[in-house]
């Protein structure tokens, strides 16, 4: 009888809760209180959706410094890279010099007039003449340009442009000229180079180039340009050696005006206009106040246009 009053008691122990009761103990749920702990749990949800935007927020900003750190990175690595490519020596043999003397085209490819001007190109270096203003055919630049000649470089590319006012200007003619073998050992040569063009391969005219070579290196030198300004260093890519440029004051002189061109009379008008009638007359016009009122250039410039 003792046995089974003990063992009772223990198993009454082991279904007793030990340890922290809940918050409903002996409490009976009601709606008050069910309703109480949906708000707790609707207001946790709104707290956790109002802290989470902040903490994207805090990501977008450390993703930004991260970023820009890296764009730092990469701007002076590009600017050290940059300074030891300059500093590195290049390969030059020497000092190659290029004389345009003059050249003879095939056509005036001009609606009045002509302005050529002549680009060259050695290796990595571009050039340009001056322009001979009314060139038209017989164009005559006379422009020695000397540039340092890399290893490798055997060859040089000629150019000739016309300068356009109100648009960009036209490619006339080109070609390449390989530099001769006498003129790395010390020759001076001169030749008419046949250019290409609208009209075919070598079939646009012939330039006029003077070259000659010295093994010796190229110095600093005043580059001389017209007009104002202030002075300007230039240190072309990869080129040791800066070019100096320095304003050159316009000299001063006595300003002639030229005479007025004489006004095309309506006669003379109607007789060009009869040898040329595919011609406006307007054109006619502007060519005869282009050459200067002389009515022979004008029926030759007129032949031009319509070859």
């Amino acid at each position: 009888m003792a046995n089974s009053e003990i063992e009772t008691r223990s198993s009454r122990w082991r279904k007793a809760m030990v340890g922290p009761l809940p918050n409903d103990f002996l409490r009976i749920n009601s709606g008050v209180d069910a309703q109480v702990a949906a708000d707790c749990q609707a207001a946790a949800a709104v707290y956790q959706q109002q802290a989470y935007p902040q903490y994207v927020v805090s990501k977008d900003i450390q993703f930004l410094f991260d970023y820009f750190a890296f764009i730092r990175l990469y701007i002076f690595f590009c600017f050290f890279l940059n300074v030891f490519l300059c500093l590195k020596a290049p390969n030059y043999v020497g000092r190659l010099s290029i004389t345009c003397a003059q050249a003879k085209l095939a056509r005036n490819y001009g609606i009045t007039r002509m302005d050529p001007y002549v680009r060259i190109r050695v290796g990595h270096f571009v050039y340009e003449t001056q322009t001979d203003p009314n060139g038209g055919k017989h164009p005559h630049w006379n422009r020695e340009i000397q540039s340092q000649l890399a290893a490798g470089v055997n060859s040089i590319f000629i150019e000739i442009y016309d300068e356009c006012s109100f648009k960009m200007d036209e490619l006339i003619a080109w070609c390449e000229i390989k530099i001769p073998q006498s003129v790395m050992r010390g020759e001076t040569h001169e030749e008419w180079y046949p250019l290409s063009g609208k009209q075919g391969d070598g079939l646009e005219g012939a330039i006029d180039i003077v070259l000659s070579f010295s093994n010796q290196p190229m110095q600093p030198y005043m580059y001389q340009t017209m007009g104002g300004g202030a002075p300007m260093l230039m240190v072309p890519p990869g080129r040791p050696m800066p070019i100096f440029v320095t304003p050159q004051q316009p000299p001063v002189t006595n300003t002639v005006m030229p005479p007025a061109p004489r006004q095309l009379s309506e006669e003379e008008l109607k007789q060009i206009h009869e040898m040329f009638p595919n011609i406006d007359k307007e054109v006619v016009k502007s060519v005869f106040e282009a050459n200067n009122g002389n009515k022979d250039a004008t029926i030759n410039s007129l032949l031009q246009m319509n070859e």
